[in-house]
């Protein structure tokens, strides 16, 4: 098995048995400025700080042998009600200047069981930046 990251203890893994991918990585972050009005001149522009960082991208998950998809979700449903932090690593190194809470999800099922139960599907993620205080 190869794990290609991770984020907290949700692994994205490639092996013969399961493919648990992450796709359509997209990273963005932003600077802050405020602008100061003057009386019969032009504004000043002041750099006041930068937005957290934030990152997007898919999970695939799969229906695997032992260990279902909706295991996974749940994890990753706990993780943003509870607003834990997590480490993220993709590849051989960590994401961000310390870790990442999840802002948002959304869930698109691919298979349900004859009974309508979730057995796969591709979660969306959006993480924002959490620095240490």
């Amino acid at each position: 098995m190869a794990v290609v990251g991770c984020l907290g203890d949700i692994l994205f893994q490639v092996s013969d048995q399961t493919i648990t991918a992450i796709n359509n990585v997209k990273w963005s972050g932003s600077a802050r400025y405020s602008t100061h009005q003057r009386h019969n001149g032009n504004a000043l522009t002041e750099f006041t700080g930068v937005e957290p960082d934030r990152m997007s991208f898919e999970i695939i998950l799969p229906e695997e042998r032992g260990k279902g998809a909706r295991t996974e979700l749940k994890k990753i449903w706990e993780y943003k009600r509870s607003g834990e932090a997590l480490p993220l690593t993709l590849g051989t190194r960590p994401y961000g200047k310390y870790r990442w809470t999840i802002l948002s999800l959304d869930l698109t099922v691919v298979n349900t069981d004859a009974k309508g139960n979730f057995i796969s599907g591709t979660v969306a993620i959006e993480l924002q930046e959490y620095l240490e205080r």
